[in-house]
């Protein structure tokens, strides 16, 4: 961690730079890795497939080998991570995550490659997550792509990291008026969800030069993916004060977090906010761990996988959208 009088860019922090005309160039932080194919060489099977070509958004699908033909699996909607700005469903760290997730579940992930900021600012992110669903729901009608036959479409959860899990918060609330049938959404899985607001936490001031994500690049990021004109304490960015009318119609949440994770109060905030309004909210704050800290260090990958595992099958009113 970076002492904490240390003034940092957050441009060069990140390692991007910001165009004349609004948009970024992004040198390659990390490697991006194709689709695997191959059953025989690898436990979980991947392919590549269009959302919306003119948007040119698509999907990876990650489905694990050497299961019976008639077993069917839960599905899982899944956001990567980056702060609305970065990486894709091709960089190393999500799709390795979605891997051992695929396998460890095991469960069918469809890891989407969402439009990134400032090029396209929110709810540019959370119309592509609709756009997902609606993608999943004609599948679950059609069946046109063989992993469809490992589906069961009536277990499906969606799932994000960082801000991959602020895009589930908000893809999931506006699932609530979409007609899904026959695919039912029942868990939501934000996973050191992605909130800001104006007014700083303790957490944030405590750990302001934090070295995954120090609070000048949490702004920055802010900055580049909220609507021209907004603040923080947009309802994209903070959360707390809005759509309390249909929190109580969301299916089971579970939120994950960790003590070396700046973001950690907030994500407390948001949860206690979730289960005050109705939700079914199960937590699980460690102690140790910091943000993304899963992509780094294989005990926490295995640990978030058995709690996702655990909130699979745990007991509780399975409440769908």
């Amino acid at each position: 961690m970076a002492d904490q009088n240390t003034v940092i860019d957050p441009y060069k922090y990140i390692n991007v730079v910001l165009n004349p005309d609004g948009t970024l160039t992004r040198p390659t932080l990390v490697p991006n890795i194709p689709p695997s194919s191959d059953p025989n060489s690898n436990s979980v099977i991947s392919l590549d497939i269009t959302l919306n070509p003119y948007k040119n958004t698509w999907m990876r699908v990650f489905q694990p080998t050497n299961l019976s033909s008639n077993k069917k699996l839960p599905l899982i909607i899944y956001f990567h991570g980056g702060g609305f700005i970065l990486y894709s469903a091709s960089s190393a760290p999500f799709h390795e995550s979605c891997v051992k997730m695929a396998s460890g579940l095991p469960a069918i992930i469809i890891s989407v490659d969402y439009s990134l900021a400032p090029e396209n600012k929110l709810p540019s992110a959370y119309e592509d997550g609709v756009e997902a669903l609606l993608w999943v729901k004609y599948r679950a009608i059609n069946g046109d792509f063989e992993f469809c036959k490992s589906v069961d479409f009536s277990k499906c959860y969606i799932m994000g990291s960082s801000s991959g899990g602020n895009i589930t918060y908000q893809v999931g609330l506006r699932a609530l008026s979409l007609d899904l049938e026959p695919v039912k959404i029942i868990g939501l899985i934000m996973n050191q969800p992605f909130f800001g607001g104006l007014e700083k936490t303790e957490s944030e001031l405590k750990m302001v030069n934090d070295r995954i994500i120090p609070l000048v690049v949490a702004d920055l990021m802010w900055v580049l993916a909220l609507p021209m004109g907004a603040d923080k304490n947009h309802e994209f960015c903070n959360p707390m004060g809005a759509h309390f009318n249909k929190i109580k119609r969301l299916p089971r949440c579970f939120v994950n977090g960790y003590g070396g994770d700046p973001l950690v109060d907030r994500q407390k905030e948001f949860s206690k906010m979730l289960g005050d309004q109705g939700a079914c909210v199960v937590e699980n704050y460690s102690d140790d761990g910091y943000h993304a800290c899963e992509l780094f260090i294989p005990d926490k990958a295995q640990a978030l996988v058995m709690n996702v595992k655990d909130f699979f099958y745990s007991p509780g009113t399975m409440s769908t959208l």
